[in-house]
């Protein structure tokens, strides 16, 4: 009788998959988490950890839990392409990342060849857009930021631009470029001078900035990360002082008012979230972030956080046989931290911006 008993214990104990601790579910994260650039990587790292730690406390995915594996691209294609390879070995599910389009260029058709869903926080790129494939995007797209970019300047009168952009991630900045020059012209504006560039610790950033002035330009813009845009910015102050000096927004990190100083005092920029929101879900997740890693959260931290927050339900609504990327697009629309979060059948999505402008060493909404 108890030999019977034992029995039937087992094969209910199988039936519930097993009494111990159910196999995590690993998940992969890729993002620039050293060399230039890599405050995005890092924060967006910090993002996903905090979501996927209260995951877990609330009881994962009906009793799994999620075990995240991260790995570094350094804005490296060679360093990416292993990274994403390593993460395809490591037989993760899914990935959150990349950061930057140009690294999105090499990774995603290794784990997209292997079938593995991926959401990025950041890239924007028309590349990666109306694409039905495993990618989804929780950012807007370069065209979107190009065109309210072209809007808001021209009503400020500056409509005769030079540009310095940075073919490190030549497959953001490009696209940015050639995007913002249509929509500039829709404003009877124009693109003065173009100087592409490749970031490096030793970049001449006095002479980009003294070619850019030979056409006369009305203003500068810089399609760079925030070291760079730095770096360019106390250029440009040296040089012209008084000239209007805007960035894309993939330099709207809290580093770059940390290694810009005075030089980017007026600096025009987007951003992709509400720094002065003071909801109570903010307002939470930014304690939280502050407690966890002692510094206020930045534009990836919320994205990638977004992000995770996609995943996450997704993997909690997935039913047996079914696909994330199939789960993903019915189990929504997601709350994100600011606002809601609705993909189209490629994955795509909008998102709301504000632009700023840098004054007393803080963004400040101007509209």
């Amino acid at each position: 009788m108890i030999r019977c008993l034992i029995t039937l214990l087992t094969i209910f104990c199988a039936l519930l998959t097993g009494c111990g601790p159910q196999e995590p579910i690993r998940i992969g994260f890729i993002g620039g988490l050293s060399d230039r650039n890599s405050d995005n990587g890092q924060s967006g790292l910090n993002g996903v950890t905090l979501a996927i730690e209260n995951f877990n406390r609330a009881g994962g995915a009906n009793g799994r839990l999620v075990e995240l594996i991260a790995r570094d691209d350094a804005q490296n294609a060679e360093t990416a392409a292993k990274s994403a390879n390593e993460l395809v070995g490591a037989g993760v599910e899914a990935i959150i990342g990349p950061f930057t389009s140009g690294m999105a260029e090499v990774i995603i058709p290794i784990t997209g060849k292997a079938g593995i869903f991926e959401i990025s926080p950041t890239i924007t790129s028309m590349a990666f857009y109306g694409k039905d494939d495993n990618l989804f995007r929780i950012n807007r797209t370069t065209r979107d930021n190009a065109v309210d970019y072209a809007a808001v300047m021209a009503r400020r009168g500056l409509v005769n631009i030079a540009i310095a952009y940075d073919i490190r991630n030549r497959n953001f900045s490009e696209s940015w470029l050639k995007e913002f020059r249509e929509a500039l012209a829709t404003h009877r504006g124009i693109i003065a001078a173009a100087i592409p560039y490749e970031s490096a610790a030793d970049s001449d950033f006095d002479s980009i900035v003294r070619d850019l002035l030979k056409s006369r330009p009305d203003s500068l813009f810089f399609i760079s990360g925030a070291i760079d845009v730095a770096r360019l910015a106390k250029a440009a102050r040296s040089q012209a002082p008084k000239l209007p000096i805007g960035a894309s927004e993939w330099a709207s990190t809290e580093q770059l008012i940390d290694l810009g100083g005075e030089f980017v005092e007026g600096l025009l920029i987007v951003q992709n979230y509400d720094r002065d929101d003071r909801s109570q879900r903010f307002t939470e997740f930014s304690e939280a972030y502050l407690k966890r890693f002692q510094r206020a959260p930045g534009y990836s931290s919320v994205s990638a956080h977004d992000a995770a927050t996609v995943l996450l339900t997704a993997l909690k609504q997935r039913q047996k046989n079914e696909t994330i990327k199939a789960a993903a697009l019915r189990s929504g629309p997601y709350q994100g931290l600011q606002q809601e979060i609705v993909f189209d059948q490629n994955g795509d999505t909008q998102r709301k911006v504000y632009f700023t402008q840098i004054r007393s060493g803080r963004y400040v909404k101007i509209e």
